[in-house]
């Protein structure tokens, strides 16, 4: 088959462009695909042709009304050009006006109907944000009531985009992400302690770790910060890797503020966090809203309890008090939560990692690859 593929950015660090790459890089032998994105780290240029998509990447409501514009015109010179017909094209949600299938991570509208108001996002950055969802939301229905399948990573996705559009219910199918088993089980010659140390952490402390590329707000750090400032714990460390620099700048003036600068440590984008993951205790994220949460799964993955909220596909591996904490997104939860991982005695934290990590292992690349080969094969 001769399949487009429509999506931002399909690299290795964004969650939905990873499990894109992912899939290219299992199918191009059976397949010949073309990508049209802003950018591609390509995984087979022998096998994988690129299409540039020229428009800017932030912010990302500007992105989307461009991205709508320019990608179908670069699509129709490249037709033209080569004198291509395309048997599936492939988008991710509603981000391209035209496709057969969509590759669904978000339900923008039920996000803004049940979650925005308690999300906090305030000034210019809560606006843009409030932009892109809501244009999202505008022709969700209409781009979603024209694709013939909706692929989603999570039951729980499936099961809120079938009570928000009804009118799909029949085209939805479960197809989870793949998390790289293999790549994040911690090696014997990691030197977990030296690298604590190097980052200032003692002896008795404990480490939490929140990974996310950015939305801080719904992804629940300041529901986290606050829950730390009420806790005043010496002991509790929080490492925060990810989030571009002037949202890291913006949250380091606030930890300053707070009174936490001692105990929380900002190291921003970072190519590969899988030494973090080894070097910490427990993963947390109390996030509002997510449809899989690749990076929970990652953690699990790198042997370490979670400490979530009951996310979308999170749910179906964690079980509270044996491989992690369930919490709800507030403070007084979070506090509590942080309060019994540090109740916890390490060995057992040990025990519920390795508990967590053989949780998921249905989730593994090899899996995804399989099922997406059958998809199409279908």
């Amino acid at each position: 088959m001769r399949l487009a593929i429509f999506d931002y950015k399909i690299t290795a660090m964004n969650p939905v462009g990873s499990c894109h790459r992912r899939m290219i890089e299992q199918l191009c032998d059976a397949h010949e695909i073309t990508v049209f994105a802003l950018v591609f780290d390509n995984p087979r240029p022998d096998r994988v042709r690129f299409v540039r998509i020229p428009v800017p990447s932030r912010p990302l409501a500007l992105l989307f009304v461009l991205y709508h514009l320019i990608a179908p015109l670069c699509y129709l010179a490249h037709r033209l050009r080569w004198r291509i017909r395309f048997d599936s094209i492939q988008m991710v949600e509603c981000n391209l006006a035209f496709g057969d299938i969509s590759y669904c991570h978000f339900c923008h509208r039920a996000y803004l109907r049940k979650r925005w108001k308690r999300s906090g996002a305030t000034g210019l950055r809560g606006a843009l944000r409030w932009l892109d969802h809501t244009l999202h939301g505008l022709i969700e229905s209409w781009v979603l009531g024209r694709a013939s399948r909706i692929i989603v990573p999570s039951r729980g996705l499936a099961a809120e985009l079938r009570e928000e559009y009804p009118f799909v219910a029949d085209r939805i199918q479960t197809l989870a992400n793949p998390v790289d088993l293999h790549g994040l089980e911690q090696p014997p010659t990691f030197q977990g302690e030296s690298f604590r140390q190097a980052h200032g952490v003692m002896a008795n402390d404990r480490v939490l770790l929140f990974v996310a590329l950015g939305h801080f707000e719904r992804k629940g750090l300041p529901q986290l910060l606050e829950a730390m400032r009420r806790l005043d714990d010496p002991r509790l460390r929080l490492w925060v890797v990810g989030g571009e620099n002037d949202l890291v700048r913006a949250y380091r003036h606030r930890v300053q503020r707070m009174g936490l600068a001692d105990r929380v440590t900002f190291f921003g984008m970072q190519p590969d966090v899988r030494t973090y993951f080894w070097a910490a205790d427990a993963f947390v994220l109390p996030s509002l809203y997510e449809t899989f949460s690749l990076v929970a799964f990652q953690a699990a993955a790198a042997g370490l309890p979670v400490i979530v909220t009951p996310l979308h596909g999170v749910e179906e591996f964690v079980r509270d008090g044996e491989n992690g904490f369930l919490i709800e997104s507030s403070a007084p939860s979070v506090q509590r939560g942080l309060t019994r991982f540090l109740q916890t005695e390490i060995p057992t934290l040990r025990q519920m990692g390795r508990q967590a990590r053989a949780g998921v292992q249905g989730y593994g690349t090899a899996s995804f690859a399989a099922r997406w080969s059958a998809f199409y094969a279908a």
